[in-house]
């Protein structure tokens, strides 16, 4: 299980969006925290003034110490201060995240999708976005609204699983049973189908009287791929597993679906594999990510032969 939790932040409200759940994470599963705000060069040149004595290294030691300092105040808000640490670097914000999490593969990046010109001023969701597309490591992805809390610690009741059947989107099944097990979370695995995600849509073109039967054996196989799923779990000692089949396009689907579940989070592969009921889930995550009103977790799947 996750061994670290590495929060990166710009000082501005929005990126702290990502801190209820942060605080929330690192209280269940009992887990140090790093707090990371990182300080670009152009930022630094932004504020360089040599006639007006503001140099270089003056700019930047300036700098790093009002950071850190915000950082401890940060810090000082989770239940377990003397467990959270605080770094500061000068360089890329998504390289240096990569980098860092990439140091501990065991380690959580937990961050808000979006930020706006605060201390270091980041433009936090092309930040996201490279993280994203560049870590290996599970990632938990927020998507702050504007005056959004950032106090306290986020209620967390449940976790949906989406599912397109292949061995790829299952990946992050391992890493789902223990956060529930860990967080007391129900698990509710989500299969959405459709003619299209079928392989069935030049067929139904041509035989239309035919739409009804072609979408029945899309449903019953989905079905009984779930039903397998959810005993699978209680087999192994899940105590609360449902599961919810619904017709329709995966990404608007699953947005939906999380949005009138209340007090959840979404948990995800990066990529799937096309076929018979299965979605190109790489396009899909992304569409849930970018759009999705409620946090997910994102574990990217390993490549299979």
């Amino acid at each position: 299980m996750y061994k670290k939790m590495l929060v990166p932040l710009d000082g501005s409200q929005l990126s702290e969006g990502i801190l209820p759940y942060a605080r929330s994470f690192a209280r269940a599963l009992k887990i140090p925290v790093e707090l990371l705000l990182v300080i670009g060069p152009e930022v630094i040149a932004t504020f360089t003034d040599p006639g007006q004595g503001r140099y270089v290294d003056v700019v930047e030691a300036d700098m790093k110490r009002d950071s850190r300092e915000y950082l401890k105040r940060v810090a000082g808000s989770f239940a377990e201060p003397s467990r959270v640490g605080c770094s500061v670097e000068i360089g890329g914000a998504a390289e240096a995240i990569v980098e860092k999490g990439s140091a501990q593969p065991e380690t959580l990046i937990a961050m808000a999708t979006h930020g706006r010109s605060g201390l270091q001023r980041w433009l936090l969701g092309s930040v996201a976005d490279k993280v994203l597309h560049a870590t290996a490591n599970p990632l938990l992805l927020v998507r702050p609204a504007d005056r959004g809390p950032t106090e306290g610690e986020a209620t967390l009741k449940k976790i949906v699983v989406p599912l397109d059947g292949s061995e790829l989107a299952e990946t992050v099944l391992s890493q789902i049973k223990l956060l529930a097990q860990e967080m007391n979370l129900e698990v509710v695995l989500l299969r959405v189908y459709s003619l299209v995600t079928g392989g069935y849509a030049a067929e139904a073109e041509a035989y239309t009287p035919a739409l009804d039967r072609f979408l029945e054996e899309i449903k019953e196989d989905a079905r009984k791929y779930l039903d397998e799923k959810s005993k699978q779990f209680a087999w192994e000692g899940m105590k609360s597993v449902s599961y919810v089949l619904l017709e329709g396009d995966a990404p608007g689907v699953i947005i939906d679906f999380a949005r009138k579940t209340p007090d959840n989070f979404i948990g995800m592969c990066t990529h799937g594999r096309s076929g018979v009921g299965r979605w190109v889930l790489g396009s899909v995550t992304d569409r849930v990510v970018r759009h999705a009103g409620d946090p997910v977790l994102i574990v990217r799947a390993a490549a299979r032969a």
